[in-house]
């Protein structure tokens, strides 16, 4: 993570000028304020978004969560009370690889109680005491979700419904690159990072359908085959 924000940038200047107007109109409200994605990572480019988190003191207060242009640059708000932000930075999903780098990743732009270091801790501490069994489980639901669009995207081609079909399977794609980021807890900037980084943006069907091959072969190794009995259905 970066130390400090580069305010040379129209993406910086244009989040310090955000955090400011927060702090603002909901003095009383807004308990930190922070920054996610390129501008934490300090990478950020003129094609990048300014990811901007608001965590409250109370649920359903401060400013509402939006996703506009705000003098041409994308800016997506996100609006957290601090408790509600602790419980999810405390969870483990599916969607882990995809959202990790919230919480390991985030540069402060107003935290005096350091919420942000609370959450990136707290999230430290749920990796370090998960079992590798609960990331598997999870792998395999991603698994299911992938083998699903896959097989739903051959049935659209057969259909002639090529554009539907191209949906179906990037989805597929994202779902295989978070079974491989769970698999090895690994965690990405985002949906494109993630098949980027796993090897599957470019898989066609017969490529991600052989890759699926190899991640059920792998979870049946780790303890539970992908396909079983329906008593195993409920284990």
């Amino acid at each position: 993570m970066i130390e400090e924000i580069d305010t040379t940038s129209p993406r910086g200047a244009l989040a310090l000028r955000l955090a400011d107007a927060v702090q603002r109109r909901w003095p009383s409200e807004v308990q930190a304020v922070g920054v996610r994605g390129s501008l934490a990572h300090g990478d950020d480019t003129d094609t990048s978004d300014v990811n901007l988190v608001v965590l409250t003191h109370r649920p359903r207060s401060g400013p509402r969560p939006t996703l506009r242009k705000v003098e041409g640059i994308p800016v997506e708000l996100e609006v957290l009370a601090a408790d509600e932000a602790l419980v999810k930075a405390r969870q483990l999903t599916p969607r882990w690889p995809l959202l990790a780098d919230r919480y390991m990743t985030t540069f402060a732009l107003h935290d005096p109680k350091d919420c942000f270091a609370e959450l990136r801790e707290a999230h430290q501490n749920l990796l370090g005491e998960a079992r590798p069994a609960e990331f598997t489980q999870l792998a395999r639901h991603d698994w299911a979700t992938a083998n699903g669009a896959r097989r739903r995207a051959i049935r659209l081609t057969q259909w002639c419904d090529t554009e539907a079909a191209l949906v179906m399977i990037a989805d597929a794609r994202v779902h295989a690159a978070l079974v491989a980021g769970l698999l090895t807890r690994t965690w990405f900037r985002n949906a494109a990072d993630a098949v980027k980084r796993t090897g599957v943006a470019a898989a066609d069907m017969r490529e991600l359908g052989a890759i699926l091959k190899y991640q059920a072969d792998e979870l049946a190794a780790r303890g539970r085959p992908v396909d079983g009995t329906v008593g195993a259905l409920f284990d």
